[in-house]
């Protein structure tokens, strides 16, 4: 008997994160499969805002593998309706097998494909159609929220 197994895989970063793992059970002989984590964070980021650094991580997701090729980035962010900071991005970002929205909570690194921005959360939002959720900070985003009126963002992987 012959036996092939083929299957697709994205980057899997050194901690192992969005792996599967296949167990065999020498009790019974029978084997398991799990499934990959597509929730689990796929990459680590560097926010820099003057002399302030700032940590995130992206989630595995189409858009977010879309962003993180675009990196390092620079962009002007700008407060939009005191919940967030927004910024145009140099290309539209795939939504493929994205929800068709999300409700957002601070720290929440976003997409907002009908206007092609990126949308970082500094307080909760409801569902909102067409936001997609590419990573969340992990440090600082309350310091982030005070800055306050048009300002540069360099946001790239954190080696």
């Amino acid at each position: 008997m012959f036996l092939a197994a083929t299957g697709c895989t994205s980057p899997i970063p050194a901690d192992g994160h969005g792996t599967s793992a296949a167990t065999h059970s020498p009790s019974t002989g029978a084997h398991s499969t799990t499934a990959p984590d597509r929730t689990k964070d796929i990459m680590k980021l560097r926010l820099t805002v003057d002399d302030a650094t700032y940590e995130a991580t992206l989630n595995d997701s189409a858009a977010s593998r879309d962003f993180a090729a675009l990196l390092p980035l620079t962009l002007t962010l700008t407060d939009y309706a005191s919940t967030e900071k927004i910024s145009d991005l140099p290309k539209k970002l795939s939504t493929a097998d994205a929800p068709s929205g999300t409700a957002a909570k601070p720290g929440d690194l976003t997409y907002y494909a009908p206007w092609g921005n990126l949308a970082i959360f500094y307080k909760s939002f409801g569902h909102a159609a067409g936001l997609v959720k590419l990573g969340e900070f992990t440090t600082g985003i309350e310091q982030f929220a005070k800055h306050r009126g048009d300002f540069k963002v360099t946001i790239a992987t954190a080696d």
